[in-house]
């Protein structure tokens, strides 16, 4: 089911990588030129196989990490963009799942083509893939992240 009020915002698949840095310049690149907001969106989880650690490092940590990983990310990447609104969103989660459901009806889905879990070689990574595949509203897979 669509959100009518993200119609009018881009969603972007942040991770830390180069290319979800190059996904968040492109997106804000564009929400700059056509005046819309970003959400920014950083995910994480606990590792099934991370076993007994789970419970010496509680959840909160894994998420306070996430936050300081998205934060500094788009602190460094947005300053160029000065006026363009960036909404942090930090959610725990399989990464393809999260944004698909944040990005539902957004004006448009950015991801980079690989981020830190892809395999080397791989042309697009498996959260981009899925995203691409499930994806309901436009999505874009920026490559290239020099």
């Amino acid at each position: 089911m669509s959100n009518r009020k993200q119609e009018n915002e881009i969603v972007v698949g942040v991770d830390g990588s180069a290319s979800s840095r190059k996904a968040l310049e492109w997106a804000l690149r564009y929400a700059s030129a056509l005046g819309l907001p970003v959400k920014a969106v950083q995910t994480w989880q606990i590792p099934m196989n991370y076993g007994t650690a789970a419970m010496i490092l509680p959840a909160q940590e894994f998420a306070d990490e996430a936050r300081r990983g998205l934060e500094k990310t788009v602190d460094e990447v947005a300053a160029e963009w000065p006026q363009v609104h960036v909404e942090r969103v930090v959610k725990e989660g399989h990464p393809a799942k999260v944004l698909l459901e944040v990005a539902d009806g957004a004006h448009l889905l950015v991801v980079g083509s690989r981020g830190h879990g892809g395999f080397v070689g791989a042309v697009i990574g498996s959260v981009s893939q899925y995203c691409v595949t499930h994806a309901r509203c436009p999505i874009l897979v920026v490559r290239g992240a020099k």
